[in-house]
């Protein structure tokens, strides 16, 4: 496979520094749901619709992201942006993701301060889900069909997904995965029988009042966070209270929890959560040293992976390593699907607005955008109606 090539302009003829900003900044904007949806939202928009490069492109790109720690939507976002423009292009998609759910994730956090509690978000996220579940769901089966292109990569998948159902650790499936497939090409190099995919066994899964920490501090401990957490904004719950709970005594556990829930409500990465801890810990200035610190390490591992993508592609090793991630990547975002779906389609209304979005999806090719807004707008009018 070729690696992608930059091109200073679009398909369309319009700067491609210019798509960039104008397409992450209106996922920034509107993508809830975790980062499974946000890249079944890059899968359909940049593959789908721009055709800014091949689904087994995108497919090595989200199967490498998620082998690095950070938060692994944002990352592919900023891969993206590299393979369009170079670190220009980078920069700009990591920052118009990025940026909108900060500044969200602060207001939040400002009525926090002065409120005592987060503004009321329910209704808005009980009709945005159900399209999430949709566009997840379509990304899956397109993804899929690349993934699981032989029986071997079929069976893997299979075993993967069982495997993050029993718990898991999600980085240990993608590395045990990537192995198994590497083992199996040697094999085939040295002319003995494939190996049996039965062997990849499950795990147990792993894993009031402060004094004002300086900036530094700040600086130090959501920049190690941006470095070590591996997972979802879960993984990055345990690894918080770890360090501002347990350990440096910074926040209580129930406002770590209500930051957590103001990354999660508003769309873009959940990590944003940084934003909001920022802002406990040392007002405007903590939020702006929190949020630039945990997100810098994912701006030069995603432009590595931007840059060997089409290199490791071409080694038969790399590239069996490779297929066995990507098989373990699909199958972890059907696990989230699976569990987004139970969390999501819980009533006829719900079950009625996914099936919906499906449908026009699918069938209308409808823009995912103007889903999630009709969606948001649907559950504000049905929460404010019950």
């Amino acid at each position: 496979m070729s690696e992608p090539v930059r091109s200073s302009r679009s398909s369309r003829g319009e700067p491609a520094l210019g798509e960039i900003v104008r397409f992450f900044l209106r996922l920034g904007l509107t993508a809830f749901g975790g980062p499974a949806a946000h890249i079944g939202l890059m899968e359909r928009e940049a593959v789908e619709r721009r055709g800014w490069m091949t689904r087994a492109e995108f497919l090595d790109l989200v199967g490498a992201c998620n082998l690095l720690p950070g938060p692994s939507s944002t990352q592919v976002a900023m891969a993206l942006g590299y393979s369009r423009a170079g670190w220009a292009g980078l920069i700009a998609a990591g920052a118009c993701f990025i940026v909108p759910a900060s500044l969200a994730t602060l207001a939040l956090a400002w009525a926090y301060v002065h409120f005592g509690s987060l503004p009321r978000v329910q209704g808005l996220l009980y009709g945005a889900k159900p399209v999430m579940e949709a566009i997840v769901a379509q990304a899956i089966w397109n993804l899929g069909g690349m993934a699981f292109r032989s029986w071997e990569l079929a069976a893997l998948g299979a075993a993967c997904l069982a495997a993050v159902q029993l718990q898991a650790p999600p980085i240990a499936v993608l590395l045990i995965s990537g192995v198994l497939m590497l083992a199996a090409e040697r094999m085939r190099s040295s002319g003995r029988a494939g190996i049996a995919m039965w062997g990849l066994g499950s795990g147990a899964a792993g894993a009031g009042a402060f004094a004002a920490p300086r900036l530094a501090q700040i600086a130090l401990v959501f920049l190690k966070l941006g470095v070590v957490v591996f997972g979802s904004g879960y993984v990055l719950l345990a690894f918080l209270k770890t360090d501002l709970v347990d350990r440096l005594h910074w926040v209580t556990e129930p406002q770590l929890i209500d930051a957590v829930t103001a990354g999660q409500v508003t769309p873009g990465p959940v990590f944003a959560t940084a934003t909001f801890l920022g802002y406990l810990l040392h007002g405007w200035a903590g939020a702006a040293v929190a949020t630039i610190a945990i997100f810098f390490p994912s701006f030069l591992m995603a432009g590595a992976v931007g840059a060997l993508a089409g290199r490791i592609r071409r080694s038969r090793m790399a590239a069996a390593f490779l297929n066995g991630v990507n098989a373990a990547a699909v199958a972890l975002m059907a696990s989230v699907a699976w569990s987004l779906g139970r969390a999501t389609l819980v009533d006829g209304w719900t079950w009625v607005i996914g099936v919906a979005s499906a449908i026009l999806l699918v069938g209308f090719k409808v823009n995912a955008t103007w889903l999630i807004l009709g969606g948001a707008a649907a559950g504000i009018l049905l929460r404010g109606v019950h």
